[in-house]
């Protein structure tokens, strides 16, 4: 029988956006696509599914649901600050499907101000230089299990 498994920030971040829908719900809002029915029109989710993922997005502090109409109610989904900090994950995730799954030319391409296409850098926030997998150390705070 296994062991408990390891305590660790990447399952505790995927318990709340890990699933597709989600992801796909703070991709489209993060597009500008913030009504219930541009979300489910541009992430393919069904209406159910996509209620109780966005109602978990709410509750964990990623997206706040803000009415813009009053009669009948009307509500739309806008990232907090949570939910930016999202971003950078969204663009590496984006740039690794670009490189190693999408086939041609990618659906979607960020352009950065200084008008380059974008592809975004890990870099260490001390030194400023890029973060390569092979100058990078874990190191376990607390309990090892």
């Amino acid at each position: 029988m296994p062991g408990p498994a390891r305590r660790c920030s990447i399952a505790n971040a995927l318990a709340v956006i890990g699933e597709r829908w989600s992801i796909l719900a703070i991709r489209e809002i993060s597009f500008g696509n913030r009504r219930f029915d541009q979300i489910v029109r541009n992430t393919g989710a069904s209406r159910d599914i996509l209620t109780a993922r966005l109602r978990t997005l709410v509750e964990t502090g990623v997206l706040e649901r803000r009415q813009y109409e009053q009669r009948p109610p009307r509500y739309e989904y806008v990232l907090t600050e949570a939910g930016q900090a999202l971003q950078p994950v969204l663009l590496n995730l984006m740039e690794w499907g670009d490189r190693y799954i999408t086939k041609g030319r990618p659906p979607t391409v960020w352009r950065h101000e200084c008008g380059a296409e974008l592809h975004p850098v890990t870099v260490c926030a001390e030194c400023r230089e890029p973060a390569l997998p092979d100058q990078l150390t874990p190191i376990r705070i607390g309990k090892v299990s």
